[in-house]
């Protein structure tokens, strides 16, 4: 997949402290290393990625990565990574839509300033944004030739897949739709029924109050409008051929249940999903001792009195073989409901993973799975 030259996009997805951020890098940083162009981007509001790729902080401007070396004796890309600035790129939206005076009253808006902040779903609004930016400066520029994708934890990883429609639905309700009767045009509009409206809100929410609401939702109209095409047009991109969605998971019930409910939505709005990763599965013991067997051994010792560090070990042992065992069955049983998706396994390291050498080894366990699958 990191090889085909017409895979651009890929997209990490999946409930949250599964390993997303770290298997995004680990993606992103063996493509460059492969030779390809590659910008990362992740939407997680963790610090993990920055650290990792041993950047002190990352913003809403791509930064480069040092340390990319060519592998295979090939020629080594590039390798840039960033984060989501929510607010900055809110702001970028208006300054690019509007003349400097007109975006200057609305980043001065009360009403903008929280929507811009914290309002939810705004994230997800402004990742749809940044990566259509991003595309299409590399499609311009020849910048990148892959981006990678790093989403939120839980399921709001998929609201972003909800953008267009549901800042369609905001824009075209009857109450911005109220709110804009003013500002849009025959004086007609001003009706008594319409002042007796506005007189009973200024009354219960101020006069001022009012007004900053109007002014806001008329610039949703007249700014914003270009940015639900764009949305649109980036949830297209996303079910493109060249774009491949990836589901991570933990070896473990509730994560596996959080991926069978990816896969089924990505399949229901036709993104194309190229597999499914669990992460950080428990590694099986080198012995082929049954876990039975080693129990009845650790008995066997406990009861004659000797070998306790012996028996604990095999107590151990059982544990571990019986967690791999359980781990296997939870893997089979996705596999069994959901065929058609393959499935790379990577093993649990000892540690975590914090600089380039860590990442190209979750990368190299990720080759040798998927080829042996």
């Amino acid at each position: 997949m990191l090889a085909d030259r017409r895979t651009g996009i890929i997209v990490c997805c999946g409930s949250g402290g599964v390993g997303k951020t770290t298997t995004s890098a680990a993606l992103a940083l063996r493509a460059a290393e492969q030779g390809r162009n590659v910008v990362v981007l992740t939407i997680d509001p963790a610090r993990r990625l920055a650290q990792s790729m041993g950047i002190e902080a990352l913003d809403n401007t791509p930064r480069p990565v040092t340390g990319v070396v060519p592998s295979s004796g090939g020629e080594a890309g590039r390798l840039d990574a960033m984060m989501l600035d929510m607010k900055r790129t809110f702001d970028e939206v208006v300054e690019s839509q509007a003349s400097p005076e007109k975006a200057q009253q609305i980043l001065a808006n009360p009403f903008y300033i929280a929507l811009s902040s914290s309002f939810a779903g705004t994230q997800e609004y402004m990742a749809m944004e940044k990566l259509g930016q991003i595309h299409r400066d590399a499609k311009k520029t020849g910048t990148y030739d892959l981006i990678v994708v790093d989403t939120p934890p839980s399921r709001s990883a998929l609201d972003f897949l909800d953008a267009p429609e549901r800042l369609s639905s905001f824009l075209d309700g009857r109450f911005v739709r109220l709110m804009m009767a003013p500002a849009r045009g025959p004086a007609k509009l001003m009706t008594a029924g319409f002042s007796l409206i506005t007189n009973s809100l200024t009354k219960i929410l101020g006069a001022q109050f009012l007004k900053d609401l109007q002014t806001f939702v008329t610039a949703l109209d007249t700014v914003f409008g270009g940015f639900r095409q764009r949305a649109q047009q980036t949830y297209s991109l996303l079910q493109a051929d060249g774009t491949a969605f990836l589901v991570v998971a933990a070896p473990e019930p509730d994560a596996l249940r959080e991926a069978a409910y990816f896969v089924e939505r990505l399949s229901e709005d036709g993104m194309p999903l190229a597999g499914l990763i669990v992460n950080r599965a428990s590694p099986a013991p080198e012995s082929k001792l049954a876990a039975e067997e080693a129990l009845a051994g650790a008995r066997r010792l406990q009861g004659d009195g000797s070998g306790s560090v012996a028996a604990a070990l095999l107590r151990l042992h059982a544990d571990q073989v019986r967690l791999v065992e359980r781990e296997r069955e939870l893997r089979d049983r996705f596999a069994t409901a959901h065929p058609q998706v393959p499935t790379a396994v990577v093993p649990a390291l000892p540690g975590d993973v914090h600089d380039l050498d860590g990442l190209r080894q979750i990368g190299d366990l990720l080759a040798d799975s998927a080829s042996a699958g």
